[in-house]
């Protein structure tokens, strides 16, 4: 009888009457708890599931090696820092990734990149860094919301700020000819800075002459041209689209599609999710992209949970479910922890694809 009632709250609304939204959360929740045992699904028990975390943690030598070039860097010695980020060559994501660790370094304690500054003038790594720090700290200063929710005077600042981002980026550049990094502010801050298309454009050609297939360089584009910002869903999701079908083999580049996705949701709904096979299919093939990125890029576990619960929302199960597998406990990410109850969006999005797949 508990199931049956249980059934009955999940799917059977009569006509003229509409569910309360906490019984259409509560309804699907109780049924997939009462037939779907993670284990048959190979996937970890509800007892082991973490909100604290997207995917595992940094292997224990990554950790001590970027520990100790800060604790270096705060000491002064700002040498090992330079020589992290030379020693990533012209792997320009992988090379993105450390400048990033060095920006959150210095947001922490800049002294030791203004010692690297005056000690190397034309450094072009230091400038990079240090055009970074700028951007990063404007878009601090501006926070988060909407346009018209920010004070005139932190809009101010922020304006003064992301053009002394830009001016620094276009001195790294010039130091650094060949490093598409610069070129990444550049584009971040042209969001901030309101460039018109035709301002934009060329600093986007400029960045994917260097770097085609810039992981980062092409999230920074997508918030350019979404809605927002200087685009239109459109235009947003053609960019998302292109990124997407044009990625080599262990990139994360793929992903790009699904930040659109995500931002295109939060804009307009579940229901402005494209729908068509053709869109059903780019999202498998988003998913056998990803799967060949090494594990130990860290762009991959966020992308998983994102790739997941689109999969469901678009009814391909058993590609949803492998993805569920290959996250294994971890649910401290988007979308899970937007909801009040991340465990529990998660354990009911596996749920439904664990019941539904065919293939078990």
């Amino acid at each position: 009888m508990t199931f049956l009632l249980v059934v009955a709250l999940a799917f059977a609304v009569p006509l003229g009457f509409r569910v309360a939204p906490h019984l259409r959360r509560i309804g699907p929740a109780l049924w997939v708890r009462a037939r779907f045992d993670p284990a048959v699904h190979g996937l970890p028990p509800r007892e082991e599931l973490d909100a604290h975390r997207a995917g595992p943690p940094l292997p224990a030598y990554r950790s001590k090696e970027v520990t100790a070039i800060a604790h270096d860097a705060w000491e002064g010695h700002w040498q090992p820092a330079a020589a992290y980020v030379e020693a990533a060559g012209q792997k320009w994501d992988e090379r993105w990734s450390r400048l990033e660790v060095l920006q959150q370094i210095a947001d922490r304690g800049d002294t030791w990149l203004h010692d690297w500054l005056r000690a190397e003038p034309d450094d072009g790594t230091a400038a990079t860094v240090h055009a970074q720090l700028l951007v990063h700290r404007a878009w601090a200063i501006r926070g988060d919301g909407y346009a018209h929710s920010v004070p005139a005077g932190r809009m101010a600042r922020f304006m003064v700020q992301l053009n002394a981002a830009m001016d620094a980026a276009r001195t790294a550049a010039s130091l650094a000819p060949e490093d598409p990094g610069p070129w990444v502010v550049m584009v971040t801050a042209a969001r901030g800075l309101r460039y018109e298309h035709d301002e934009f454009r060329p600093l986007w050609k400029e960045l994917v002459t260097r770097a085609p297939h810039h992981y980062t360089g092409h999230r920074q584009a997508m918030e350019y041209w979404c809605a927002k910002w200087a685009g239109t869903n459109k235009l947003m999701m053609e960019f998302a689209e292109r990124a997407a079908h044009d990625v080599p083999a262990g990139s994360p580049l793929a992903g790009i599609h699904l930040h659109a996705l995500h931002e295109l949701t939060r804009r307009s709904g579940l229901s402005a999710l494209p729908s068509s096979p053709a869109a059903k299919d780019l999202l498998e093939s988003v998913a056998r992209s990803l799967n060949q990125v090494p594990d130990e890029d860290q762009q991959v576990p966020r992308l998983r949970h994102l790739l997941a619960h689109y999969l469901v929302k678009a009814r391909r199960y058993d590609a949803a479910l492998e993805q569920f597998r290959l996250i294994g406990p971890w649910c401290g990410a988007e979308p899970w922890t937007k909801e009040r109850d991340p465990v529990a969006a998660f354990d009911l999005a596996r749920g439904i694809a664990g019941t539904r797949a065919r293939k078990n």
